[in-house]
């Protein structure tokens, strides 16, 4: 059985399950959770029954700043979620689970996105049911709500969904499990996705995203149309850049024709990304001496499913191996060393103090920050490919 390591989410440890006694900072903070829940429309006595008592997970809290696609290098990244096995696993279920090619036909979203997403989510299902593996989602969330910090509201809503779930009669408490952010089933829906987006596919009267791989599969199709997606396109895909390059123009944001992309010089690697007025923007993960995309729209419903761009690219690339396609041709420059969080936040803050624009200086190294790091290359008389790697961080502390 295949467990993802990619995503870091499934804190495997029976130990973090068992409820800490004496937490006096959760005590308080559980009646207030019961209130809101109350006033959100849930059963007094199931909100009280199912948030009384609970004791922090401190393995929650652990995990809320080590989310892999955030922190490793992009193709780390990739060799954990797209592997050999994860391809493999993939071509098995696109050959045996018959509702992928039903979902495609009734949605128009490409049913090898869905098995890639199946797989790097929750090892197309392999982990859903390892005690190990899953925890209290109900818990999970209450941790994180009475924690504090910025994203407060977003947690004590995800938690009052939580409970709305159970309200409805949609799973039980034992079936709540998930990841330690409260994310769930076999494609890691959060509770107020599941309510808005959860379809009963296999006909049998319940939107059971647990324990139905057909109903979670089909929930992630309509979802990713309502992000976007397009049917009967692809993602994107890897180009080759001409000598001399202007990597001004790969800021990320500005879509162009492919036509246009044409005509400088960028050519696609492989299969067609798509018509000549078809638009695209161009991207570069690991600056210029890593691999370069064209990326069409659907990417960017990728994107609305998780933000990170690692997770997105590697959702895009298992999709084309279980397709049949080949790896990227461009190599990652793997011999860099990857910066720390707080490296990150250096540069950031370098960059910042120089009146560059790179938004919360909180060591996610996003898109702008990227538009800063290009700015100030080329301002440099740098190669301006927006890249944040060591030899950029030992430049800004030297001053230049």
């Amino acid at each position: 059985m295949r467990v993802p390591i990619v995503l870091l989410w499934w804190l495997a440890a029976p130990a973090a399950l068992a409820q800490t006694p004496g937490d006096p900072a959760m005590a308080a903070c559980l009646p207030g959770l019961v209130a809101r829940a109350r006033e959100q429309g849930v059963t007094p006595s199931l909100a009280e029954a199912q948030l009384s008592g609970l004791a922090a997970d401190p393995e929650v809290l652990a995990a809320t700043g080590k989310q892999a696609e955030f922190e490793k290098p992009v193709w780390a990244y990739l060799d954990s979620a797209v592997s050999e096995e994860a391809v493999t696993d993939g071509r098995a279920k696109l050959a045996t689970e018959a509702s992928l090619p039903a979902i495609e036909a009734a949605t128009g979203v490409d049913r090898h996105v869905l098995a890639a997403i199946w797989g790097i989510e929750s090892g197309y299902g392999s982990v859903l049911d390892d005690p190990r593996k899953v925890r209290p989602v109900l818990r999970s969330l209450a941790t994180l709500a009475c924690a504090g910090g910025p994203r407060v509201a977003t947690w004590t809503e995800e938690l009052v969904a939580a409970l709305r779930i159970l309200d409805l009669g949609r799973t039980t408490p034992e079936r709540l499990t998930g990841s330690w952010a409260g994310a769930m089933g076999h494609t890691q829906f959060m509770p107020t996705t599941t309510l808005r987006h959860a379809l009963d596919f296999d006909g049998d009267g319940r939107a059971d995203i647990w324990t139905s791989a057909p109903d979670a599969l089909a929930s992630t199709a309509q979802y990713l149309r309502t992000l976007g997606w397009r049917p009967g396109e692809g993602w994107g895909g890897e180009v080759s850049l001409p000598a001399g390059f202007d990597y001004r123009l790969a800021d990320e944001t500005t879509a162009r024709t492919l036509a246009e992309w044409r005509g400088f010089g960028v050519t696609s690697v492989g299969r067609a990304i798509g018509a000549d007025t078809d638009t695209a923007r161009l991207v570069l993960p690991a600056g210029a001496r890593g691999p370069a995309f064209l990326l069409r729209p659907n990417f960017q419903a990728l994107l609305g499913y998780n933000t990170a761009f690692s997770y997105a690219l590697a959702v895009a690339h298992l999709s084309d191996r279980l397709r049949g396609e080949p790896g990227f041709v461009q190599a990652w420059p793997r011999g860099d060393r990857p910066l720390g969080a707080e490296e990150r936040r250096e540069i950031q803050a370098a960059l910042a103090a120089k009146g560059q624009p790179v938004g919360e200086v909180d060591g996610r190294i996003g898109p702008r920050s990227r538009a800063a790091i290009r700015a100030w290359q080329a301002a440099a008389g740098l190669v301006p490919d927006g890249y944040a790697d060591a030899a950029l961080l030992d430049r800004l502390r030297g001053g230049h």
